[in-house]
């Protein structure tokens, strides 16, 4: 008898898929376990197996088509069944996106609209003919005279082809810099990717829900950096400035599990476990994947698995179970030359650290002015949850951390 095979959730936050691929077609035999179609989610394009035998009947979702969970993937039944009436009935109500209005599922979305699409100007070949007449303003006129240009040279972008200022102007700028100058106003439009929907839903209900308030320090980084300089010295590993990080969060929050912790609307969890998720930044936008247990891993064993993570992000593996269950969230962006910037939270944590670069500044110690390495660090809070006095403390145990790295393998 033929069943109904629909959308799946894959993900705790997946609303609709698109259909990467089909790995089957129309009359082809399925086994159970066997690989039917690669479905790309808010987070991840993830591998779908079938979960019966049969026959492939019907294909509901064709490949780049969207459609939302629970509706109708596919028909899998006996050969030669007539299935006009289960697919009748089952899709009274649901709707499946055209295909054409969604980005194909490829690594960047395709563009579906460019308006204006006009070369960049730049000075053309003299024309043949000399007595061509060139209407231009009064002011272009005055303009070219003055530059010495010969205004049947240059193309017009107003009314009719003609010859306004900006354009003796524009002329002019290209053929001093020898740089193409737009004349015209241009912009290509992409769809939206399922991961950046899901960003932008998130981040909307956390930012307008979740009241922020946000604390900033800056850590000397002289005694992190010469611990780090000692460990990799050795050669048995590399340590990165972010997996120290990483440990000293987690460790600063098994001493304020205050401030790892949820608000749940009409109560508080307060985590007893660390998780932290580490912000990826990806081609589509941003994955959070999970250190687990983080406040009992080395340097080396969180640097391993955060390679993985961003590794496993970029080529889009990530399984569902790498990113669910964060207690609270690191977004570095140090790497990048960010000195300081604020992060939105990440639901459901009531915080997220945000991570700037290690600058090399003057500082003072033992009231002498001398070089120092400091980096800035900010905590977002959400007020429902953490008060100020409380991401404070926490601040002050993460700063004493880093500037006593030795105190995080006690």
């Amino acid at each position: 008898m033929a069943e109904i095979v629909r959308m799946p959730k894959l993900s705790d936050t997946m609303t609709e898929g698109v259909v990467a691929a089909w790995h089957k077609k129309v009359g082809d035999e399925v086994e159970s376990g066997e690989l039917l179609a690669e479905i790309e989610t808010d987070k991840a394009t993830m591998d779908f197996e079938s979960f019966q035998d049969g026959i492939l009947l019907h294909i509901g979702v064709e490949t780049g088509a969207t459609a939302p969970v629970d509706s109708i993937l596919c028909v899998l039944g006996e050969k030669g069944e007539d299935i006009k009436r289960i697919l009748a009935d089952a899709e009274k109500n649901v709707i499946i996106k055209d295909k054409e209005s969604v980005p194909a599922p490829s690594a960047a979305p395709a563009p579906v609209a460019a308006l204006d699409t006009v070369s960049p100007v730049t000075p053309p070949s003299p024309p043949l003919a000399t007595n061509v007449r060139v209407v231009a303003s009064p002011l272009a006129k005055k303009l070219a005279d003055k530059l010495g240009l010969s205004l049947d040279r240059i193309p017009g972008s107003g009314e009719g082809g003609r010859v306004v200022k900006r354009d003796v102007e524009n002329f002019k700028m290209a053929g001093a810099t020898g740089m193409p100058v737009m004349t015209q106003e241009k912009f290509t439009e992409v769809g939206v990717s399922q991961m950046r929907k899901t960003i932008a839903r998130r981040l909307a209900e956390s930012k307008f829900t979740a009241p922020h308030f946000y604390l900033s320090i800056s850590i000397d980084m002289s005694n992190a950096m010469q611990a780090r300089n000692a460990i990799n010295d050795q050669g048995l590993y590399k340590v990165s400035f972010n997996d120290m990080v990483v440990k000293a969060t987690a460790v600063a929050l098994r001493k304020h599990p205050a401030v790892n912790s949820s608000w749940l609307e009409d109560r508080i969890r307060y985590n007893e476990h660390v998780n932290i998720g580490v912000a990826v930044a990806v081609e589509d936008g941003l994955l959070v994947p999970v250190v687990r247990f983080a406040d009992g891993k080395s340097f080396a064993t969180i640097g391993e698995e955060v390679r993985d993570f961003a590794s496993r992000a970029k080529a889009k593996t990530l399984e569902p179970t790498d990113w669910e269950g964060s207690t609270f969230t690191i977004s570095n962006l140090g790497m990048f030359g960010i000195e300081n910037f604020t992060a939105i939270i990440n639901p459901p944590d009531a915080c997220i650290l945000a991570i700037g670069g290690i600058s090399n500044v003057p500082v003072v110690k033992h009231d002498e002015v001398v070089p120092g390495h400091v980096m800035k660090v900010t905590l977002s809070c959400d007020h429902r949850v953490v008060d100020g006095a409380t991401g404070a403390a926490f601040l002050q145990e993460f700063k004493n951390l880093l500037e006593n790295p030795v105190l995080m393998l006690v």
